[in-house]
């Protein structure tokens, strides 16, 4: 038995050394093509398509109705190997295309409104030391399918079964919403088609691979995507780093370019120029501020001066251009009062940021710690920046060990200490990538300040508007003082397009690029895999099927429902995130405090103390989750404007100023007592 385990191994060892060879050879002949001439145009489609197929083939490979292997890919999975898919899980569409971006926007240590991009770094790593310690290996020795069944388990009765699924479902389709985004986000640049029909391009990717093998299949594809996000993560990172500093290893000297961009940033602030474009800025947003006063006056003006604008040039002939884009300004004015106000209401907050000194970005890593000889404001700022910052760690820290999707990831191995290994291969491959994030986003910021800033609008790089083609929101450039120049004021990039955009910032071929988006690509759909196989499970096998229909089923037919509620749950998701709800990274981080709220007390009081109660279970759960939910809705501009929210379920404010993504620093210790207390009072006052 053993003498055939480790043969099994070594045949998987060499699969991995054989695949892993097939994408470099794939990427040199990418390479070599463009070199000689084959078409951008190609290149993009080539690698989408070529990476769907792919891990289409080993989803349609591992396709399987048995139980056990659908549900925890028969409890066989090496911890390596799990290691590998977990991270690969974990390296969602936020880790690969959002962290460096909001490490380049928030810098290092954050502002008063923005917690900062170290917060995820070291919030997300941590959580993998409570899964090790707390969580991971407990569930698996209990031989479990998912995470509501421990629940069931251990609590016993209907409620807390149908709470944990619930929770599962609702944590889980706010994480799947921000992956299918990137997906469509990611497909529709590589091909130019509209980011909808782009959504659904990289879905039939997801449905082949979890479909039809559940945890079989992703487990097996998510190795494969791994190998991909990390060669499409350290390529151009070790290039930028070698075209900068003479050295590809950026992790190791980065360092020498955070001294630059103090620099850098200190000439902006100094500079006639940028303050010009920041004045620019206030008077858009006051203009706007004004506008506000009376919409719908507003909005007649502005369709007024429209319409004036067109006659005009109609009748000075000018050029069908003017005019056309004349008429697209019209079409695009608000439809009513209610939208123009949401509008109008989003750009003056935007603008008023951008009148900030440099252009609302809080510098890379901040001079002020904390120093006594500082002014009031300072000081409070920094107090206030630094809250969020710990809220917000501990909010993804706690998150990471309350996630059903990737707690059931470690259901997969065949016992106790393999769990406990398979979490360290994690932490260890998730390390080869973070190391690098902060690396790379103080690179692209060297990168714009010296070279981008000071360049003429005439003579931008053609990558700009194709990106701005795909989402306004994401790229913006404007030149807001009118001298021709580009100023670090009047850029605006999204945190959504730093990485996917590093390559063409940098100046590297567009094979690059490519492999880039192929990298983000893997990522988001590796993540909505697993989790878009928990919520049907949840759906189907936690919801539907639990008590006496469940006994009256057989496993396959089990299968067979969750694979069609897989197949609602992804449209259903496809669907919203078409919407363009939020970036990727607030709609995850959510996700998070949510998750955390809802399973962490009742999951590790539940493994650890005895004295705890079904009643305390639910109690706590609603309360935690409740609370976490309130705060996060209370706080939405939509629902206090729109009245959708009655007077008195809105908050005044934040509270203690932390910011609605850290809305679990709240729920969690809410949760924990009222468990312990409602746990108490039933085994000891009310007796």
């Amino acid at each position: 038995m053993a003498e055939r385990g480790k043969n099994g191994r070594w045949r998987l060892h060499r699969a991995l050394a054989w695949y892993v060879l097939c994408v470099l050879g794939v990427l040199a002949l990418m390479a070599w093509a463009e070199h000689h001439g084959f078409s951008r145009q190609w290149i993009g489609p080539v690698f989408l398509f070529g990476s769907i197929m792919v891990y289409a083939a080993i989803g349609v490979r591992g396709r399987t109705t048995d139980a056990d292997e659908y549900y925890v890919a028969g409890r066989r999975i090496p911890p390596m190997f799990n290691g590998m898919a977990a991270a690969a899980d974990w390296m969602s569409a936020a880790s690969f295309i959002s962290l460096s971006g909001a490490l380049y926007l928030q810098g290092f240590s954050g502002s008063p409104g923005q917690a900062g991009g170290l917060a995820y770094l070291l919030g997300w790593t941590g959580g993998f030391c409570l899964v090790a310690i707390l969580i991971a290996p407990q569930l698996r020795a209990l031989e479990l399918y998912t995470v509501p069944d421990f629940f069931q388990l251990r609590f016993g009765g209907r409620w807390p079964r149908i709470l944990a699924a619930w929770a599962a479902v609702l944590c889980s389709f706010t994480y799947v919403v921000a992956q299918i985004y990137g997906v469509g986000l990611i497909a529709s640049r590589l091909t130019g088609v509209q980011f909808e029909i782009g959504i659904m391009l990289g879905l039939g990717g997801v449905l082949l691979c979890s479909f039809l093998g559940g945890m079989r299949a992703i487990t097996w594809t998510q190795v494969a995507q791994y190998v991909v996000l990390l060669l499409a993560f350290l390529i151009p990172v070790s290039w930028l780093s070698y075209q900068q500093l003479g050295n590809p290893m950026a992790p190791l000297v980065y360092g020498a370019q955070i001294g630059k961009i103090a620099e850098l940033e200190g000439q902006f602030l100094d500079s006639p120029a940028e303050r010009e474009v920041a004045r620019a800025y206030l008077q858009r947003a006051l203009d706007l501020q004004q506008r506000l006063r009376d919409v719908d006056g507003a909005l007649q003006r502005e369709r007024e001066k429209g319409r004036a604008q067109i006659q005009a040039l109609r009748a000075q002939n000018a050029d069908v251009e003017q005019i056309v884009r004349a008429s697209q300004a019209l079409a695009a004015l608000p439809r009513d009062a209610a939208q123009a106000r949401e509008r109008w209401t989003r750009e003056m907050r935007e603008s008023f940021e951008r009148a900030r000194p440099l252009g609302g970005l809080p510098p890379h890593s901040q001079a002020f710690a904390g120093n006594p000889e500082g002014t009031p404001q300072e000081q409070e700022e920094y107090a206030l920046s630094r809250r969020n910052f710990l809220a917000l760690m501990f909010c993804l820290m706690v998150g990471t060990a309350g996630l059903p999707h990737l707690l059931t990831r470690y259901y997969t191995v065949p016992s106790v200490a393999a769990a406990r290994t398979s979490v360290a291969w994690s932490l260890f491959f998730i390390a080869l990538l973070y190391l690098s994030t902060p690396a790379l986003a103080a690179l692209v910021k060297f990168e714009v300040m010296q070279n981008l800033v000071g360049s003429h609008f005439d003579a931008l790089p053609h990558w700009m508007a194709q990106w701005a083609h795909v989402d306004p929101a994401l790229l913006s450039v404007e030149d807001m003082n009118g001298d021709g120049i580009v100023q670090f004021g009047e850029i605006h990039l999204g945190a959504d397009l730093i990485m996917l955009a590093t390559p063409e910032i940098g100046g590297l071929p567009y094979v690059v690029s490519g492999l880039v988006a192929a990298g983000g690509l893997a990522a988001a759909l590796s993540t909505a895999d697993g989790l878009l196989l928990t919520i049907s499970n949840a759906l189907v096998r936690d919801l539907y099927f639990h008590g006496d229909k469940g006994a009256r089923t057989s496993p396959e037919q089990r299968v067979i429902l969750s694979k069609f509620a897989l197949l609602a749950v992804a449209l259903t998701a496809a669907m919203v995130a078409s919407l363009k709800p939020a970036e990727i990274l607030p709609m995850v981080s959510a996700s998070f405090s949510l998750a955390a709220s809802a399973f962490v007390p009742a999951l590790v009081l539940g493994l650890f103390w005895r004295g705890m109660t079904r009643q305390g279970a639910v109690a706590g759960m609603l309360a935690g989750f409740g609370l976490t939910a309130y705060y996060m809705l209370a706080q939405l501009p939509v629902l206090r404007a729109g009245g959708v929210l009655p007077r008195w379920l809105l908050t005044d404010g934040l509270w203690g100023g932390i910011e609605p993504l850290a809305a679990g620093v709240f729920g969690v210790p809410v949760g924990f007592v009222v468990a312990v207390g409602w746990s108490w009072w039933l085994r000891f006052v009310r007796r």
